[in-house]
């Protein structure tokens, strides 16, 4: 099994900017659809962003659209999210996601990810 470590999070102002990082560890991050969804409290846990593992596919929530861009370097085995223009309303906590899936699908749902870290958390103050 992949094992995904998050980290990068931690308290802003709004309008500052903020990159977070995903490990993947146990297997190579190779052939490995990667997403990033978010959970502030009260709410569910949602879609932030995908990318395919050759990176030719992406998607973005309309939230962050333009404001957040997702990376990856797979020789490094890591994932990334780097985040402008913070908002309040993007306070949560961020989970690095992935699945096995050597295809240039879209992947958006929460479903679609078996394989999950344990979040890190990004707290945006006014």
């Amino acid at each position: 099994q992949v094992q995904l470590v998050e980290s990068g999070g931690r308290i802003v102002q709004a309008g500052e900017s903020l990159r977070l990082s995903c490990a993947a560890s146990g297997r190579p991050f190779s052939n490995y659809y990667m997403g990033w969804f978010r959970q502030a409290p009260g709410k569910e846990r949602e879609f932030v962003s995908s990318m395919s593992w050759g990176g030719s596919v992406t998607s973005y929530a309309d939230s962050v659209k333009g404001r957040f861009t997702i990376s990856r370097d797979n020789a490094k085995n890591t994932g990334y999210l780097q985040m402008i223009s913070l908002e309040p309303e993007d306070t949560a906590v961020y989970y690095c996601a992935a699945r096995y899936d050597p295809t240039r699908s879209t992947r958006t749902r929460l479903e679609e990810f078996p394989y999950w870290g344990r979040g890190t958390q990004v707290t945006v103050s006014s």
